[in-house]
C-alpha cells in the first residue's frame, strides 16, 4: 500500500478509483489490484473502515478498538490484503464531484483535503473507472424537542463511543426504527451508560413473512441473539410499537415522552409515558449516500423501507458504463454484503479493462452470497419502513428544517396556502432544505408533509436530489480547476 504521502509516484491515469474506504470500498480496491490494477482508495476519514468499522483515533491510546465491534476479523482481513497490496491510498480526500472526458474518456474525480475539507487543497483523480462505495447516512423524523442539546443520532453515539470513546449522555433513551437500535444500545451498555430503554417504532413480527431469508441467513438471528442477551445483562427495556414523541429540557435533554403507535406510527391518545434520561440516541433507518451517481444520471429504485438506492446489474455496475457501486449505495445491507458486493464490482471491473473473463466459479458463489443477504436487507427493510402516521407527532413550531429553522407550520402552509404539492416546490417557499446539510437532515420530512397535505399517495421518500456538489466546496477549490492540467493528482 503506498502512503499517500506519494502522489509523485501515481501514474496519470489510474485503471479504478474507488471512493470510500469502507468494506465494500476496501475489498472492491485490494481485488482490483490483486488482479493487477492501479488503485487509488480516496475516503473523507484519514482512517480506513468507514462507518461501521470506525475506531478510535491514535490520540486516544486505545488498545482494544475490537471491544466495541462484531465482526472484526472482517475488516482486520481487508486490512492485511491493504498493507500488502500497491493501492495508492488517499486518507482524508473529501470527493465533491465525479465527470467523464466525453462519452468514453477517464474519469476525473474531484476532492478537497483535510480533516473536514477546511485545508482547501484541491485534488484530481483521473481513473478508467470508478467505484461508488459512499456508504449511508442517517433517516431523521422529526419531533417536538428533538433540537434540545443531548439529542443526537443513533449512528452519532456510536460514532462518537467508536472514535473518541465518550457517550451522549450517562442516562441515554435510544429510540427510533431498525436493527441499528439494538447495537447502539448493547454498545453503549458495555461502555457503562444506564439505558432506561429502546424504543422501536415498528415490531419484528414482519421478520416472519420472509422464513427464506430467515433461514438463509443464520448469522442475521446470532447477531440478534448477542444483542438481546446483551440488553438482558443491562436490564435495558425494548418497547415495540412506540416513538419518542417529545423531548423534554431547555438547556439540556432532562426526559422524554414515549406514545404507543398504532400501525400506521399515530400516537395512540393518553398512552404517553416520560421516562428521565439526560440524552438521547434516535434514528430511523439509513439512506444510501448516492449524491455522486444521480448527479451522473445512474438509474435508482425504490428499495422496500421507502429510501432511494442505486439500480445495478448483476455485476455491480450502474446504468451509467464504466460506473460501478458497492455496499450501501445500492441498498442498506450491513458490512458483510457490502464486502461481498465490493469484491464482485472488483472482480468485474479487473475482467473489463484487462479484456479477459472474471473467474465464473468465484463469480457466482459471490452472486449467491450476495442475493441471500440482499434478500434479507429487503426483509429487514420492510419490517422497519416508517408508517404513514408519524407527521401526527408533530406540533406546529417543531422545527422540520433545522439549518434554515423552518417550522412544520411554515412547510404545511407552503402546502395548503401557496399550492406547493413536492418537496422541491415547498424548498423554494420555505428554505427548507437550503441549509449547511443541503436537505440530507429534512428532506425525507419535507416531501412527507408535501405528500400528505398536498393530497399527494402514497408517502415516499423524496426522489433523489441532483446536487452540482456532493460536498461543501470553498470558491478557491473550484477556482483551480484546470481541465487541461495533466497529473493526476493535482494540487493548488
Amino acid at each position: 500500500m503506498r502512503p499517500s504521502a506519494e502522489p509523485p509516484t501515481a501514474p496519470d491515469v489510474y485503471d479504478l478509483a474507488v471512493i470510500g474506504a469502507g468494506c465494500a470500498g476496501l475489498s472492491g480496491a485490494v481485488t482490483a489490484c490483486e488482479l493487477g490494477l492501479s488503485v487509488a482508495l480516496l475516503d473523507a476519514s484519514p482512517q480506513i473502515g468507514g462507518q461501521f468499522f470506525r475506531h478510535p483515533a491514535p490520540a486516544t491510546g486505545a488498545v482494544r478498538p475490537e471491544a466495541l465491534h462484531h465482526d472484526w476479523s472482517l475488516f482486520t482481513g481487508l486490512r492485511r490484503r491493504l498493507e500488502a497490496s500497491v493501492v495508492d491510498r488517499l486518507g482524508g480526500h473529501h470527493v465533491w464531484s465525479v465527470v467523464r472526458d466525453g462519452d468514453t474518456g477517464p474519469w476525473s474525480v474531484h476532492a478537497v483535503t483535510g480533516a473536514d475539507g477546511g485545508e482547501e487543497r484541491a485534488v484530481r483523480v483521473r481513473a478508467r473507472a470508478v467505484l461508488l462505495a459512499t456508504g449511508a447516512y442517517e433517516r431523521q423524523l422529526p419531533f417536538p424537542g428533538w433540537t434540545v442539546p443531548g439529542v443526537v443520532g443513533a449512528g452519532g453515539a456510536q460514532a462518537m463511543l467508536k472514535s473518541g470513546l465518550v457517550l451522549p449522555g450517562r442516562r441515554v433513551v435510544v429510540a427510533g426504527s431498525g436493527p441499528l437500535l439494538l447495537a447502539v444500545a448493547s454498545s453503549l451498555a458495555a461502555a457503562g451508560a444506564r439505558v432506561p430503554a429502546v424504543i422501536e417504532a415498528s415490531g419484528y413480527l414482519g421478520y416472519a413473512r420472509h422464513p427464506y431469508a430467515l433461514a438463509a441467513n443464520p448469522h442475521k438471528l446470532t447477531e440478534a441473539a448477542v444483542h438481546g442477551g446483551a440488553l438482558l445483562r443491562h436490564r435495558v427495556r425494548l418497547r415495540t410499537r412506540s416513538a419518542v414523541t417529545e423531548v423534554h429540557g431547555t438547556d439540556r435533554v432532562e426526559a422524554v415522552t414515549v406514545s404507543r403507535l398504532d400501525r400506521d406510527w399515530r400516537p395512540v391518545p393518553g398512552s404517553g409515558r416520560r421516562i428521565a434520561c439526560d440524552a438521547l440516541a434516535v434514528g430511523h433507518g439509513l439512506a444510501p449516500q448516492i449524491d455522486l451517481a444521480t448527479t451522473l444520471g445512474c438509474a435508482t429504485r425504490t428499495t422496500p423501507d421507502l429510501t432511494t438506492a442505486l439500480a445495478l446489474d448483476s455485476s455491480q455496475e450502474t446504468s451509467v458504463r464504466d460506473l460501478w457501486a458497492a455496499g450501501e449505495p445500492g441498498g442498506v445491507g450491513g458490512a458483510r454484503l457490502a464486502g461481498v458486493e465490493g469484491e464482485l464490482a472488483g472482480l468485474a471491473i479487473a475482467a473489463r479493462l484487462r479484456g479477459h473473463p472474471a473467474r465464473r466459479g468465484r463469480v457466482r458463489e459471490l452472486e449467491r452470497r450476495r442475493d441471500r443477504m440482499r434478500a434479507f436487507a429487503d426483509a429487514m427493510a420492510a419490517a422497519h419502513a416508517p408508517g404513514t402516521g408519524w407527521p401526527q407527532w408533530l406540533a406546529d413550531d417543531t422545527e422540520v428544517c433545522r439549518c434554515e429553522e423552518v417550522t412544520a407550520h411554515s412547510v404545511r402552509a407552503a402546502v395548503t396556502d401557496l399550492g406547493a404539492r413536492d418537496a422541491r416546490t415547498v424548498k423554494l417557499f420555505t428554505r427548507a432544505g437550503m441549509g449547511w446539510c443541503q436537505g440530507r437532515m429534512c428532506g425525507a420530512a419535507v416531501a412527507c408533509l408535501a405528500a400528505r397535505h398536498g393530497g399527494a399517495d402514497p408517502l415516499a421518500e423524496p426522489a433523489a436530489e441532483r446536487r452540482p456538489f456532493a460536498v461543501p466546496v470553498p470558491l478557491r477549490a473550484l477556482g483551480s480547476l484546470d481541465e487541461s492540467a495533466p497529473p493526476t493528482v493535482t494540487t493548488d
